[in-house]
Parts: C-alpha cells; structure tokens; sequence
C-alpha cells in the first residue's frame, strides 16, 4: 500500500509563500510523475504544476513565475514552493504521483492521491 500525506498548507496573506511537501511511502519499488493539482470551491480540479523521474517540469499559465515544484528522490518527497500568493490561488491542493510497486513479481504501477491540503489567501 502506498500513500501520500502532505503538509504545509495555511492561511497567508496575499502576496506572501507558502511551502507545500508531500511524502509518499510503503512498498515503493519507485516513483514516476509527481504532480500538485488544486480545487477551489465550486470548480473542477486543475493540474498546478507536474515534474517527471527526469526533473522535466511543467506548470499551469496562472502560477508560471510563481510556483516551483521540485523533488528529492531519496526522501520519496515532492515540494511545492509558492511565492506571491493571491486570492484566486486558494483552493486545496492534492498531491498526485505514478508509483511502481512490485506485486506478485511484477511491476504495476498505480496512481496514487492525497487527502489535500488547504490553502488560504486573504486579501
């Protein structure tokens, strides 16, 4: 079984940075594309940002400058630095990573959520 706890949500000011981290573990034979994905209220869940085994990066057009999504592979952990935060940014934000674990001899790989974390930006 695998699972990703995240920590590091709050409530901000507009303006200022929050750091998101989120840790996977259990039997992890290893760990594909990490992604940060956000859903405000009354909306659909969005990709926020996306880095693959390779540190290749993606980010959605509303954070491109401002957010930083990075990884640390041997502590199974991707982070999420947000800078200049702004209202609109406020959502819950989930964690999201394509995991191989070894089953029965064989490799499978699962795709594996967060429980979120909230985010809050005031004006």
């Amino acid at each position: 079984q695998v699972q990703l706890v995240e920590s590091g949500g709050g409530l901000v000011q507009a303006g200022g940075s929050l750091r998101l981290s989120c840790a996977a573990s259990g039997s992890i034979f290893s760990i594909n594309r990490m992604g940060w994905y956000r859903q405000a209220p009354g909306k659909q869940r969005e990709l926020v940002a996306g880095i693959t085994s390779g540190d290749s990066t993606n980010y959605a057009d509303s954070v491109k400058g401002r957010f930083t999504i990075s990884r640390d592979n041997a502590l199974n952990t991707v982070y999420l630095q947000m800078n200049s935060l702004k209202p609109e940014d406020t959502a819950v934000y989930y964690c999201n990573a394509g995991v191989s674990v070894l089953h029965l001899r064989r490799l499978e790989t699962l795709e594996v959520w967060g429980q979120g974390t909230l985010v809050t930006v005031s004006s």
